[in-house]
């Protein structure tokens, strides 16, 4: 078996049995104690290992098997990119032009629109596993990863569905690339568990054609809610708004595009305030309609805080029509009762929570180095914190959005291919 073979679903019994004698070997040499035993279930991976088959460990992935090394996916979920395939709603489409998201070395095809839907983001995804030969191992979920200082490797375990066993995999190398959006967030919200209604978070709404007729309030709108409240704009829908809102599109281009042209040539801040004037020119007022803006302009505060600014693709008319409502904060909720901070009190049977998600990296990776504990983030900001020491690697946190994923996966590459070449020319 070549050292660059690949360690697909169906020949890991095989290449199990066969590395058996050897990881043995290694921990007799190193004097690994008798309690950390080697079993059948016990992996080695010669190449790196990668937890999470959304875009970023795709894209690891495949710039990895572009240089010739291949690498080992696990998934928790049953499908490559579980957020979008799973916890999505249907309406989605890509909030940036089509150039902005695509993954290295394959862009998107021609047919496409300049915002891809959700179900051709998918379907893009699902060709650029088969273009590279990416085929991660589903529903194993990483439920411990930690250096081994006597073994000098990662040790990644995982629990897997329909196994009775633990199975452990062993690497050089790991790259995380489970992303920003792990788990939902759960807003605090006092009375919010006793809601005598339906609450939910987006990760478990698809549609607004079940809610014909009902009172909606969605509580948390960026981009996800404001396409939440244009879904369920014929239906009561009373979103609470408290960040940017920009036109999708200025002087006839996409407005991220005018944006990072804009960039090349002035400072974040004056461009920050030429966005806000022609924002303001073209959307009006909006704060008439209860839409606050922050202090801080959209791109430094997407850069600050990685909070996306609201890309308008027709909810703002609905709000001016009055189709859709805007409510200030709630202050808590009684029954089916909800109570704003203006003391405003309205009754809805559904309350949509479009409070985003958050990184699980905490509850599983056992290293405090790359990433913080507080927020499960890289410590360093882009582009210093996607490596680590000891061969730890991370994509998908730049708070980027793709773009940052594309930058992360080639630099893995470069920096593993290198520490590759340099193993190799040792002697045996």
């Amino acid at each position: 078996m070549s050292a660059r073979e690949t360690h697909e679903p169906i020949s890991l019994t095989f290449y199990n049995q066969k590395r058996h004698q050897s990881i043995k070997n290694c921990y007799k040499e190193r004097r690994i104690p008798a309690a950390m035993s080697c079993s059948e279930q016990l992996v080695w991976v010669q190449g790196p290992i990668i937890v999470g088959a959304g875009p970023s460990g795709l894209a690891v992935a495949a710039c990895l098997k572009e240089k010739g090394i291949d690498s080992l996916v696990l998934e928790r979920s049953s499908c490559l990119a579980p957020l979008w395939q799973l916890k999505m709603y249907d309406r989605l489409s890509l909030h940036l032009p089509r150039q902005f998201c695509q993954l290295p070395l394959f862009p998107f095809p021609s047919n496409y629109p300049n915002y891809p839907t959700k179900q051709q983001f998918v379907a893009y995804l699902e060709n650029y596993a088969a273009r590279f030969g990416v085929h991660p191992m589903y529903n194993h979920e990483v439920v411990c990863a930690e250096y081994d200082e006597q073994l000098m490797l990662w040790r990644v375990r995982t629990q897997t569905t329909g196994m009775l066993e633990d199975v452990e995999y062993v690497s050089q190398w790991l790259v995380v690339a489970t992303g920003e959006n792990a788990e939902p967030v759960l807003p605090m919200i006092d009375g919010l568990e006793e809601f005598q209604g339906t609450a939910i978070h987006t990760s478990a709404y698809k549609s607004g054609s079940k809610f014909t007729g009902k009172a909606i309030l969605v509580v948390g709108c960026g981009n996800s809610g404001m396409e939440v409240c244009l879904d369920l704009c014929n239906h009561n829908a009373y979103p609470h708004i408290v960040v940017h809102i920009l036109p999708r599109e200025m002087l006839g281009q996409p407005t991220f595009q005018l944006a990072m042209w804009l960039l090349k040539w002035l400072p974040t801040h004056t461009v920050d305030q030429i966005l806000l004037l022609m924002a303001r020119a073209i959307l009006g007022d909006t704060a008439r309609f209860g839409l606050k803006r922050p202090r801080l302009g959209p791109l430094e505060l997407k850069s600050l805080s990685g909070k996306t600014p609201i890309l308008d693709i027709g909810t703002l008319a609905k709000i001016k029509s009055g189709d859709i409502k805007v409510r200030p904060a709630i202050r808590k909720i009684v029954g089916q009762q909800v109570i704003f901070m203006d003391g405003r009190s309205e009754q809805f049977d559904t309350i949509v929570l479009a409070t985003g998600y958050r990184s699980n990296v905490p509850c599983w990776l056992k290293d405090k180095g790359l990433f913080s504990e507080k927020d499960g983030l890289p410590r360093k900001a882009f582009p210093n914190g996607g490596k680590g020491e000891r061969g730890l690697y991370s994509v998908g946190f730049s708070r980027r959005g793709l773009m940052g994923t594309a930058a992360d996966a080639r630099r893995i590459a470069h920096d593993i291919d290198m520490q590759w070449k340099a193993r190799e020319r040792r002697p045996a």
